[in-house]
């Protein structure tokens, strides 16, 4: 079992920080061993049901990897039965080097945002519950995590946004092609490169597909893709990189988040 690890002493792990009355349900930390375990229980489920990741040293169908025990864990939770339905990790400068690097530093050189490190947060394996996907429990989680950045003072946040490759690469080429657009018209934004690149090039960019949810709200609430998805064969997702500037993201959020 692991050791369920603290990154912050200044950071207050144990109030409930939020919640949605109409659906009962409560945002936090977790706080114990029990709480991570039903976490990675519900990533395991969520990625290997859904998504038909592999994970090779997975044990009592958790998915557990060497960054969890320096991450902060965020969870949604029913407040009647203590089922976790939601949940986002969030890895602080400090436990950077204890973690052994940015988990996205394993599928990209991320070398451009050096100047960055000592203020960037990583955020990563969101998921969410399938009887739960209709916008709350997102919006829940993106609170804790703004939270979080608050209160460690950070100005950045690095991420990896999934995109199935179930449909051939439709969808990721319809991101990438957006992501493109947006890349060519800001020269001087830093761009990671992946380590194993999808070639997004050989897709058919002329089939219809919809940027998927969570990207299309990465963006709204001001983030950039700044670079080429790589490929997860673990997961069978094209992986793409996102940066969020908390000075930039959209004052709707900002106030939303009670950062303005």
């Amino acid at each position: 079992m692991l050791e369920l690890v603290r990154v912050n002493a200044n950071v207050d792990t144990t109030a409930v920080w939020s919640a949605s009355p109409a659906e009962s349900l409560v945002m936090g930390l977790a706080r114990t061993n029990e709480e991570l375990e039903a976490i990675q229980r519900l990533r395991f489920n969520v990625f290997t049901e859904e998504m038909n990741a592999v994970f090779p040293d997975a044990v009592d169908g958790l998915d557990a990897d060497r960054y969890d025990p320096w991450c902060e864990h965020v969870m949604v939770k029913e407040a009647n039965t203590g089922r976790v339905v939601g949940t986002y990790r969030f890895l602080a400068p400090a436990n950077v080097v204890k973690a052994g690097g940015y988990y996205s530093e394993s599928e990209f050189d991320i070398s451009s945002l050096q100047g960055l490190r000592s203020n960037m947060a990583e955020v990563g394996r969101s998921c969410i519950h399938a009887d739960y996907r209709n916008g709350s429990v997102i919006m829940l989680l993106w609170s804790g995590i703004a939270t979080l950045v608050k209160q460690h003072g950070l100005r950045y946040v690095l991420g990896c946004a999934s995109v199935s490759l179930r449909d051939d690469g439709v969808t990721a080429a319809e991101v990438w092609r957006s992501a493109k657009k947006a890349l060519d018209a800001a020269p001087d934004m830093p761009r990671v490169i992946p380590r194993h690149r999808y070639p997004v090039e050989r897709l058919n960019s002329e089939l219809p597909a919809r940027v998927p949810p969570l990207i299309k709200g990465y963006l709204k609430l001001g983030a950039t893709i700044c670079g080429e998805p790589a490929w997860d064969p673990d997961f069978n997702t094209a992986d793409f990189p996102v940066l969020l500037d908390m000075t930039h993201m959209d004052d709707r959020y900002r106030k939303h988040f009670g950062l303005a």
